[in-house]
């Protein structure tokens, strides 16, 4: 009789650095399966990837055994251990954090293409360069005139909005100091009517 799968579960765990405790404790725990049975299993799996995060798929079953089966590595991890950076851009193509070659993206999309929905090597090159770009990352001889020029657009569009802004503040400041005339009360009219009488 063929084993049941009751739960499948998805983590991105350091290689080799897997322990009991959280977080693969407080995700694997509920499951009921072997914690330190599951961390001697993944590290021996992952010990030539050390240095890289790497993403697993466990799937339990229902008499608590289970299997795992280890994907490739995030293409965001990937390009930012390229690239030589700690995260990517915060305002996504709008600001270049660094710049690859096409080597490296090439290289990144072949260890990626076994996990990614594509055909071929140049596929996969399609779905990196749109990670990268909106990481920051340009890819030079590649899209990095291209992203250059929207970066410099961006800044600039970015320093008419804080103009605007200043402006903006400049006339609330002014509306206010402006409001404070005596403006009479619409209540009070009724008392002086009442008190003349």
């Amino acid at each position: 009789m063929a084993k049941e799968v009751v739960k499948r579960i998805k983590l991105e765990i350091q290689a080799g650095k897997a322990t009991p405790a959280p977080p693969v404790g407080t995700v694997l725990g509920p499951a009921g399966i072997n914690l330190q049975d599951f961390c001697t299993k993944f590290n021996d799996a992952t010990r030539d990837k050390m240095g890289d995060v790497v993403p697993c798929e466990i799937s339990v079953y229902d008499d608590r055994s289970f299997d795992f089966v280890l994907k490739t590595p995030p293409a965001g991890f990937l390009l930012k251990k390229v690239a030589k950076i700690q995260k990517g851009s915060p305002k996504g193509a709008n600001q270049i954090v660094a710049t690859i070659t096409e080597a490296d993206l090439r290289s990144i999309a072949e260890t990626k293409l076994p996990d990614l929905n594509a055909y071929d090597v140049e596929e996969a090159m399609n779905i990196i360069e749109g990670t990268a770009r909106n990481m920051g990352i340009a890819i030079k001889g590649r899209n990095d005139s291209e992203l250059a020029e929207q970066a410099k657009e961006a800044a600039e569009e970015e320093k008419e909005m804080a103009k605007r802004e200043a402006e903006l503040e400049a006339m609330e400041e002014e509306a206010k100091t402006e409001t404070s005339v005596d403006v009479p009360v619409i209540g009070d009219e009724d008392k002086e009517t009442e008190e003349a009488e």
